[in-house]
């Protein structure tokens, strides 16, 4: 599977360089590694996949869907308030009128959040604008930057973020997803058990096509899992069963292990031959993945985050020429797109609405453009 370790969002490491005495301990029972192999969950199989698993188990996450004679995968990467150029990206080509039917949607993160609106179609693209640009996410970290929940009462107490994830998704969207995977479509998120250090694969049609209370808990964790970001927001525990004992597993930002999940393995089939219709793969990295000058200061949570930057878009740029490279040899078609260059309006700390609401209208004008997807590897993965 083509996706390279993360070193993680840039807000963690501007906040794991702090000391850390008054960051609690959240009490847990233990379990042992055997049990965390294959755990059950919602008894109910083919729920959930793991990165390293073989290729006839994850052949099971092809989608049957096809438009227009080929399947199509958007894979939407992290980037936390980068994700409003993704949100304003779909949204203009939408309006554009060149916007993709996908067969299989995958979503870490911040994509983890812009997937299920994203995999239902256009008419939530003024969701996907609400969430970014009307300053619902900015309250996520009480308006005073990443650093305020330390000084607030205990680790955990910052649960906006699974607030704001169980708002929008509703037994509605839940039922317009299970309807979507009835169809033969594929829905996919990441999350990072942090328990067996794992990358999870979700999917997320199958969990909505369960139908029950217990589905839509499931559903909604999963999504708040992959966008929280460790330190930030508290990790979701996930409720599993393995030989008749229950107990909870331990997740996190999908990020951490995977900025985006492209070219999954049952499509490459470990280099054999690949039968079926043509594969037509769209690759949204809501980051900048070029390099840009900056006189960094001197404060340690400067460098800390100036440091983390670097690496997840190090790791970023090698999943795109990975991909680039593997799509070529396989013959599928490759679209990219990113924040470039251009965009030239300077990140503020936290999620500053005026930020996100800027870069949404930056991802619009280029959905629009109708040149928003390049098909080849850009320069700035390699050589900038």
């Amino acid at each position: 599977m083509t996706i390279r370790q993360s070193g993680g969002a840039r807000s963690l490491a501007s906040t794991v360089v702090l000391s850390l005495a008054s960051y609690g301990t959240l009490q847990r029972s233990s379990y042992s590694a055997v049990e965390a192999a294959r755990p059950n969950v919602l008894d109910v199989s083919n729920l959930r996949y793991f990165v390293d698993d073989p290729s006839r188990t994850l052949y099971q996450l092809r989608p049957r869907a096809t438009f227009d004679g080929e399947i199509t995968y958007l894979a939407l990467s992290g980037g936390g308030a980068h994700g409003a150029f993704g949100a304003g990206f779909l949204a203009g080509l939408s309006d554009s009128g060149t916007r993709p039917q996908f067969s299989a949607v995958s979503g870490v993160s911040t994509g983890a959040l812009i997937a299920p609106f994203a995999f239902l179609g256009p008419q939530y693209d003024g969701t996907l604008k609400e969430l970014y640009t009307s300053g619902i996410a900015a309250n996520l970290l009480d308006g005073q930057g990443p650093l305020s929940m330390l000084s607030t009462a205990g680790p955990f107490a910052n649960n906006r973020l699974k607030h704001l994830v169980d708002h929008y998704v509703d037994d509605k969207l839940l039922r317009a997803v299970a309807d979507e995977s009835a169809k033969g479509r594929i829905l996919l998120i990441i999350t990072t058990n942090l328990d067996t250090q794992r990358t999870n694969i979700w999917s997320m049609g199958k969990i909505a096509e369960v139908g029950t209370p217990e589905a839509l808990a499931l559903f909604r964790n999963v999504v708040t899992a992959s966008a929280s970001i460790p330190v930030i927001f508290p990790p979701v525990l996930i409720d599993v069963e393995a030989g008749g004992r229950h107990f909870q597993e331990m997740h996190v930002d999908g990020s951490v292990t995977a900025p985006v999940l492209t070219l999954p393995e049952p499509f490459l089939l470990r280099g054999q031959h690949l039968p079926g219709p043509p594969i037509n793969l769209y690759i949204l990295i809501n980051n900048k993945i070029h390099r840009d000058f900056q006189v960094v200061r001197g404060d340690t949570r400067t460098i800390a985050a100036r440091s983390a930057s670097t690496l997840v878009k190090q790791q970023t740029r090698w999943a795109i020429f990975e991909s680039h490279n593997l799509a070529r040899r396989k013959h599928f078609k490759f679209n990219l797109t990113y924040i470039g260059s251009e965009f030239t309006d300077q990140e503020k700390d936290g999620l500053s609405t005026s930020y996100m609401g800027s870069l949404f209208a930056y991802g619009y004008a280029k959905g629009h453009s109708r040149k928003g997807w390049i098909h080849r590897l850009p320069s700035e993965a390699v050589h900038k």
